[in-house]
């Protein structure tokens, strides 16, 4: 079953940071600082080679589920076969595990054993 989000996540309720400044006299005055997020860490689902996944299986899931076109698929499809492993996209976390889950039932539904992951780019 895939969920979708109907909005984008708030921001984290986090107080701003602020210094005191001192003006020369009394009274004190508060400086905000702005905080700096970082930008989200990065997935890269990861498709695994095996014996009984027919070739043509894996270019069609990449054309279906990751948008390539016949020439790159065919050719992700290869470094698979030949190298064990080949990179599919790079996707925020929730993305690239969308991505898992469809690859995983499709080939679940087709009978094929074909196995994908994702983890973290360095």
């Amino acid at each position: 079953m895939i969920f979708m989000a109907t909005q984008s996540p708030s921001p984290p309720l986090t107080p701003p940071v602020v210094r005191p400044v001192s003006d020369d006299g009394d009274a004190v005055v508060l400086e905000r600082v702005p905080q700096k997020t970082e930008p989200p860490k990065m997935y890269q689902v990861v498709m695994l080679n095996d014996d009984y996944t027919p070739m043509e299986f894996v270019v069609v899931v990449l054309q279906e589920f990751f948008g390539k076109d016949l020439e790159t698929a065919t050719q992700i499809m290869l470094k698979i076969h030949l190298e064990g492993k080949g990179v599919c996209g790079v996707y925020s976390r929730d993305v690239a595990s969308t991505k898992v889950e469809q690859v995983l039932d499709a080939a679940n539904q087709a009978g094929h054993p074909l196995q994908c992951v994702s983890e973290p780019v360095h």
